[in-house]
Formats: structure tokens, C-alpha cells, sequence
């Protein structure tokens, strides 16, 4: 029963990785002695989320925009270059629009829906030969799309192209757990609730303190962040796939 959160020595990819809860995984990855790769579209904050994480263990930045189906391409092609198997494929790269229901625009839907549903699935069957190679007896390669308690309950928010894309995503995770199991491939997600990034920056304003209307009492940390994907992606996850974790201080349990 030893070693059965170990990581190390596997490659894994968190797309998103140069900040929030995607750079709180790339750290927890690197820290336990993963080679990580993360990839978002603005570069210098990536590379300087790369820089800070090499001082760590092994990080290495691609700048890519996966909004694009070929985008997605050229990403999956430099990992290629540089890979023959990739034991994690952490989907995390993610966008949000609000705007009130008379006026939500069809170009915010589009881009919401594009990067959150279209490029994860697409960003998977490119990568699949190298999660393939990865698999091994008792080991299976992993991917964990991040999803989010919106796509569960009710946000109170204006951000309808969001949340309907997150229970997309939390459905497209248990559609691929069960046809990629028999390939060696387990497939997980986990549901955040309210973690420190610039996509809830605005409800994070010390003076409304969202902490206290969580039933722990906090928001989530990295540690929190870290921790759930590394069970996911490790030898304890094992024999579990096509499943949702919702990592949220008790949020949904108590939502009534």
C-alpha cells in the first residue's frame, strides 16, 4: 500500500496552466517529481509561470491557442515532438461570458462553448495515442477535465453559456470514461467551487466574503487543488474512472 499517490517520473500536460487553479496543479504536478508541460495563449505570463515552476522540477511552457481546431493541432504536434507517451492530460483552459439574458451575444456563447466543450474533446482525440502509449498494467494514463459545481447547481450568476458548458463537460467525462476504459485510458473530472483566479476575481473581494458562506468556512487553496488531481492521476485512482469529485467546501451539499 506504499507509493500510491506517487507521480513521479510521469509527463502530463495542464492546458490553462499559467494561472488559477490549472498553475495550482502544474505546482503540485512539478513539486512531486512530474515532467509538466502548460499551455495557455498569452505567453509571457506563461513562461513566467514556467520560470517560477522550474525552480521546483521540470516545467516546460508551449504557448498555444486552443480555441482553434488547429490550434489544438499544433499543440498536440509539439507535445509529440518532445513526448512518446503522456501519462496526464489535465483539460483545464477555460472561458466564461456574462451578460444578461436579453443581450447575451451569440459571439459570447461561441467562444465559451468553443473553448470549454469543443477543444477539450478535440485536445483529447489528438493526444489519445500518446495517453495510449502511456498505459501500463495496474496504471492506466489519465485525463481530468476540470468542470465546475455551476454545471451542477444554479450559479445566481449571468453566465449561461458557462454553466452549460460545464454539465457538458461533466457529461463528455463520463461518455469517454466508459469508452476509454477498455484502452487503458481513465477518465475523471473534478468540479471546483470558489478558488483564487482571474475568472472569479470579482466575487473575491475581501469585503464580501465568500469564505463565509462556504460550509468549511474557506475557499479553496492550492493544496486543495493539488491534492484532488494527484489522487486522480495517481496509482489510488486506479480503478476509477468516468467520475465527477466536486472539491468545493460543501457548497452543492448544502445548495438545497
Amino acid at each position: 500500500m506504499k507509493n500510491l499517490f506517487d507521480i513521479s517520473g510521469k509527463v502530463a500536460v495542464v492546458t490553462g496552466g499559467s494561472r488559477g487553479i490549472g498553475a495550482m496543479i502544474a505546482r503540485g504536478f512539478v513539486e512531486n517529481g512530474a515532467r509538466v508541460y502548460i499551455t495557455a495563449r498569452r505567453e509571457k505570463e506563461l513562461r513566467e509561470t514556467a520560470d517560477e515552476l522550474s525552480a521546483l522540477g521540470e516545467c516546460v511552457a508551449i504557448p498555444s491557442d486552443l480555441s482553434s481546431l488547429q490550434g489544438v493541432q499544433d499543440f498536440a504536434a509539439a507535445i509529440a515532438d518532445r513526448e512518446k507517451a503522456l501519462h496526464i492530460l489535465i483539460n483545464n483552459a477555460g472561458a466564461t461570458w456574462g451578460a444578461d439574458i436579453d443581450e447575451f451575444p451569440e459571439s459570447g456563447w461561441d467562444k465559451t462553448m468553443d473553448l470549454n466543450v469543443k477543444s477539450l474533446f478535440f485536445l483529447t482525440q489528438q493526444l489519445l495515442p500518446l495517453l495510449r502509449a502511456a498505459s501500463a498494467d495496474g496504471d492506466p494514463a489519465r485525463i481530468v477535465n476540470i468542470g465546475s459545481i455551476n454545471g451542477l447547481t444554479h450559479p445566481h450568476m449571468n453566465n449561461y453559456a458557462y454553466s452549460a458548458s460545464k454539465a457538458a463537460v461533466h457529461h463528455l467525462t463520463r461518455h469517454l470514461g466508459g469508452d476509454l476504459a477498455a484502452q487503458g485510458v481513465n477518465v475523471n473530472g473534478i468540479a471546483p467551487g470558489f478558488f483564487p483566479s482571474k475568472m472569479t476575481a470579482h466575487l473575491l473581494d475581501p469585503e464580501l466574503d465568500i469564505g463565509s458562506g462556504i460550509p468549511l468556512g474557506r475557499i479553496g487553496s492550492p493544496e486543495d487543488a493539488a491534492g484532488t488531481a494527484i489522487y486522480l492521476c495517481s496509482r489510488a485512482s486506479a480503478w476509477m474512472t468516468g467520475q465527477m469529485l466536486v472539491l468545493d467546501g460543501g457548497m452543492v451539499a448544502c445548495s438545497g
